[in-house]
């Protein structure tokens, strides 16, 4: 049975004095948050959503059955706190019993019902209406309610992230408004343009291309919001951003750092504080494990798991993570982003060791017979390209640095800088050597399979390095499935990738969020950072 609490997640620093000089600004003293975003609310409702800046608006209207608390455990039912249900139950390996809250309310003031609930599962698993929600709820067979707020949730199979499955992906939308509207109109409906939901902020208005307007839900179940009006500016450049809130135009917004050099701009303003939680990002040097010419074949260079080890070592990969994050990332042991509970199992990542890289490369038959400073093998030189897309400037240093510290070792690196289309292409289709490539993760460790398993070889934007250890999968698959504390096994997945080298892991950045310092109590969600707001305080 779980008891209602308040997940804490965030970090705080604080800098410099923040000018307030404009009517705008005068406003925003009062109990309203400005936040400039990167993505344009345009459709913020549930099984409908994609994009953060849709997903953002839609967690301040539309709450979850249960949600992730601080520990980010998503296996076995204890690291959850409760939204629209007040308890939940196991009946049996493969159900799950939800008591919905008597207390909470569509914004229209008609109650939450389990019918509301049971709608909402069948659009979403349905994958005409659910569209990327289906595959995620895959396992979950029958949604059914007993009575108007017991929800009654079955799988198929037992496996210890049920409880996660049932909650995290979706948000229950009120079918007393929307049950009737086909399928096909759901989108330009007028249930779509000014959403009714549950949670603590009720639709404003929206003014398309400049901004969203969410405003308190007072009698809130949950407690009234300290904060009464919430405000969404988009501004697609990053350093539009930054100049908002430095200007006064904005009260915060999330991922300021990178660049570092933002920093030196935040410090001057000592009303802004910065705030860190747990980032969803992972970055990597991938290895294609198959030839460019001819994907039935091994590369003739990183095909060799020794190679892969010994550019993994030659690389100072705490130096390139600190040269972009600073303090605000590290270095992973593995394709483990910092909201993954299990991040921390296979221990801190290795050292450079480049007297050990090179007796690998020795080893695997590369030395320098001709005396160029290229090590060459059967007349082959180890040459190799490294694809980096054109749009970002942080990977191309990043290449940068890898040039050179794989050229000491005798590894020759050509950067190619391309168009992001020219880029995906490429990829997808395996024509390339190695790639900087970045990965945005659920919560759950069950994610490493889209990428890391032999499984998805050959998936689009998936495992495209065509990396398979049966092994792993094997792995993978007891340690979602097992009903005993499944960390040791998910411990033994990560030294097992370590070991098999498909990429040198370099950085897990934290999300970094600016906020002014008028605002109090702040805490953060990993997964969307603003959902908590009603949580926070406001100076007068």
């Amino acid at each position: 049975m779980a008891s209602r609490s308040r997940a804490v997640f965030s970090t705080t620093i604080v800098f410099g004095v923040l000018v307030f000089g404009s009517e705008l600004a005068c406003a925003q003293r009062a109990a309203t948050i400005v936040i400039a975003t990167g993505q344009e609310a345009t459709l913020p409702i549930p099984t409908l959503i994609s994009g953060t800046g849709n997903q953002d608006v839609a967690d301040l209207l539309f709450l979850r059955l249960a949600a992730l608390g601080p520990s980010l455990r998503t296996a076995g039912d204890e690291g959850f706190v409760p939204q629209l249900a007040s308890s939940w139950q196991r009946r049996d390996s493969v159900t799950l019993v939800f008591d919905l809250d008597p207390a909470a309310r569509w914004h229209d003031g008609v109650p939450v019902t389990a019918g509301d609930v049971v709608f909402t599962f069948t659009r979403a698993r349905n994958p005409a209406t659910g569209g990327h929600l289906a595959p995620a709820i895959r396992h979950i067979v029958s949604v059914s309610a007993e009575g108007a707020r017991r929800v009654v949730i079955t799988f198929d199979r037992a496996y210890n992230e049920q409880l996660y499955d049932a909650v995290f992906h979706v948000q229950p939308l009120p079918a007393h408004l929307v049950g009737t509207v086909p399928d096909s109109l759901f989108a330009s409906s007028d249930f779509a343009q000014q959403p009714v939901g549950n949670g603590p902020y009720r639709w404003g208005r929206r003014v398309a291309g400049q901004f969203v307007e969410l405003t308190a839900v007072a009698d809130h179940f949950l407690g009234r919001p300290h904060i009464t009006r919430v405000i969404f500016r988009a501004a697609e450049s990053p350093d539009a951003r930054l100049i908002m809130l430095l200007s006064g135009e904005a009260d915060a917004s999330e991922g300021v750092v990178p660049p570092l050099s933002n920093l030196e701009r935040l410090r001057r303003h000592k009303d802004i504080q910065l705030h860190t939680v747990p980032g969803s990002i992972v970055g990597y040097l991938l290895f294609n494990q198959r030839s460019p010419d001819d994907l039935s074949r091994a590369h003739p260079v990183l095909g060799d798991a020794r190679v892969r080890h010994a550019i993994t070592l030659a690389l100072n990969r705490h130096a390139i993570t600190r040269s972009l994050f600073g303090d605000f990332g590290d270095v992973p042991n593995g394709p483990t982003p910092q909201i993954f509970w299990i991040r921390g199992l296979a221990g801190p990542a290795g050292a450079r060791d480049t007297a050990q890289a090179r007796l690998l490369l020795r080893q695997a038959g590369w030395r320098d017979s001709d005396r160029d400073g290229v090590l060459d093998r059967n007349g082959r030189p180890l040459a190799l390209t490294l694809n980096i897309p054109a749009t970002s400037a942080s990977r191309r240093q990043m290449g940068l640095e890898i040039q050179e510290q794989l050229r000491g070792l005798g590894i020759r690196v050509e950067l190619s800088i391309l168009a992001i289309p020219v880029f995906i292409e490429r990829r997808n289709a395996g024509r390339f050597d190695m790639e900087i490539a970045a990965a945005s993760m659920d919560p759950t460790p069950s994610g490493i399979r889209n990428s890391w398993s032999c499984q998805s070889v050959g998936v689009p934007n998936a495992n495209v390095g065509g990396y398979c250890d049966p092994r792993v999968d094997s792995l993978m698959a007891v340690a979602l499935t097992t009903s005993a504390d499944p960390a040791p096994l998910w411990k033994t997945v990560l030294l097992q990738i370590r070991d098999d080298a498909p990429a040198a892991f370099l950085y897990a950045p934290a999300k970094v969020v600016a906020i002014h310092r008028r605002f109090g109590t702040v805490t953060l969600t990993p997964w969307s950072p603003w959902s908590t707001i009603y949580q926070w305080t406001v100076a007068p």
